[in-house]
């Protein structure tokens, strides 16, 4: 009998975890049995539970084909077989071995079921996972067809339909790649706790492989980034990790100092920290933060004092469509140089990060969420001042939340004030030729940003830049 592994038997604790608790894997994990594994076991065990998650759809779909009464199973034994499936046909683990730990698991769980996840896997290996390898294959050898991107990636056919439909064939080929190969992660430095030469010091010393990106100052791609989480330097904010596309939209958001800003949607304070304490770029010196969740709030409050930012930065709880409204705090009431509207969205750009979009988003959530970006839109450009600047920007690779959006306000009323501007144009872009020149090469003939999902590269992002009418 095959002892079951440290680092699978984890990831179907956190499988169990997130489905009983309706959680989010990267949120549930941090008190998780997979932290406490070594980091070759926890790199595994996050692969595989990301990877699951997010193809959960077509690894049913393999699964039930080779059962006789697919609803007899039980969840724990479903996710057993989901993860050894997702061995056999996405990752390098050979089939004896991928099988073996499945049946382990299955056995682990509910003894007498082993025999039906032997037969079942051995099918998965014999007749799913040569066709998923060529489908791959086609794929990187350039290929786009929509069948072969559905089986590279796992994702919904109708959401492949669509970005192949909108972006294109080598777009949608890109992020299909992109979706099961891990994340990379990329840092930013908080300039007032160090500089980028003793970052990348700090960085080495722990052994995390750092190598800075060109055009923007102080920010690394982290080779090794498995001590990043116990290494203290994100909880005492001397850095924070952000998506290199995440950092673009910061730097083409900040306004030339002295200013102030108004950021709509600031979440945990990631972007706030970006624009206000990043080496190297044109900040603002007061920044106004909205968001509509009570524990974001608190949590970037908590940030923003740990940052050195709390004199800098304000964090206020508040429904962004109000924000055309009278009945308003005074520091909100008013006009602003800058309006940062980082809008709630599907996170489709950023899937391979958040797999739980890709499992569960629907065209609906799209439709919804695309009203709700032009209500918030409309209602932040009232806080534009005469010649300010108004940034919308979404981590969503769709036209319908981008460029529709973006249309949609500038027929509206209020829109009609505002005219468009180049992404390339912004202040820190003018002011850094290398920065200009990195913003250009992703530059949409609409003059808008919009980036490409790259499997060891940035998530997805889109950001436009408007400027009111004087």
């Amino acid at each position: 009998m095959t002892a079951l592994s440290p680092a699978r038997k984890a990831a179907a604790s956190l499988l169990g975890e997130c489905r009983r608790r309706k959680g989010r894997i990267r949120d549930i994990a941090r008190d998780s049995s997979v932290a406490a594994l070594s980091p070759q076991d926890r790199a595994l065990a996050y692969r595989i539970a990301l990877g699951v998650t997010s193809a959960r759809a077509l690894l049913d779909e393999l699964v039930d084909t080779h059962v006789r009464r697919p609803s007899s199973l039980e969840p724990r034994v479903r996710d057993a077989l989901r993860m050894a499936a997702f061995e056999l046909c996405y990752l390098e683990t050979p089939s004896a071995v991928a099988v073996s730990q499945g049946v382990e698991l299955v056995r682990s769980i509910t003894p007498r079921a082993a025999g039906l996840a032997n037969a079942v896997l051995r099918r998965v290996a014999e007749d799913d996972a040569p066709r998923i390898a060529q489908a791959r294959m086609r794929v990187d050898e350039g290929g786009s067809e929509v069948d072969d991107l559905v089986l590279c990636s796992g994702l919904a056919r109708w959401f492949v339909e669509l970005v192949h439909r909108e972006r294109g064939a080598a777009f949608a080929r890109s992020l299909c790649q992109a979706q099961l190969e891990p994340a990379p992660v990329f840092v930013a430095a908080n300039s007032l706790a160090n500089d980028a030469e003793t970052l990348e010091r700090l960085l080495l010393e722990r052994g995390m492989e750092p190598t800075a990106l060109a055009g923007l100052p102080g920010a690394f791609v982290l080779g090794d980034p498995s001590q990043l989480a116990t290494s203290g330097l994100m909880d005492r904010v001397v850095l924070v990790a952000a998506d290199v596309s995440a950092q673009l939209v910061c730097r083409i958001a900040a306004p030339e100092a002295p200013s102030e800003l108004l950021e709509i949607g600031q979440g945990r304070g990631t972007k706030s920290i970006l624009l206000a304490a990043a080496p190297g770029s044109v900040h603002p010196s007061r920044i106004a933060g909205v968001d509509s969740v009570p524990y974001k709030v608190r949590l970037s409050k908590r940030r923003m004092r740990e940052a050195g930012l709390a004199g800098v930065v304000s964090c206020h709880e508040l429904d962004a469509r109000a924000l055309d409204g009278e009945d308003l705090p005074s520091e909100l009431g008013r006009r602003f140089a800058t309006v940062l509207v980082d809008a709630p969205c599907s996170g489709s750009g950023t899937m391979r990060r958040h797999p739980e979009i890709a499992s569960d988003l629907t065209e609906t959530d799209v439709r919804e969420l695309a009203q709700l970006q032009l209500q918030i839109l409309t209602a932040a450009s009232a806080r534009v001042d005469a010649g300010g600047t108004l940034v919308y920007a979404t981590c969503s690779v769709l036209r319908a939340e981008d460029e529709d959006v973006v249309e949609a306000f500038l027929a509206s009323d209020a829109g009609r004030g505002f005219e468009l501007s180049l992404v390339s144009d912004a202040p820190a872009c003018t002011a850094d030729e290398q920065l200009r020149s990195l913003v250009l090469s992703h530059q949409s003939s609409e003059g808008h940003l919009l980036t490409t999902p790259v499997a060891g590269g940035g998530d997805g992002h889109f950001c436009a830049r408007f400027i009111r009418k004087g």
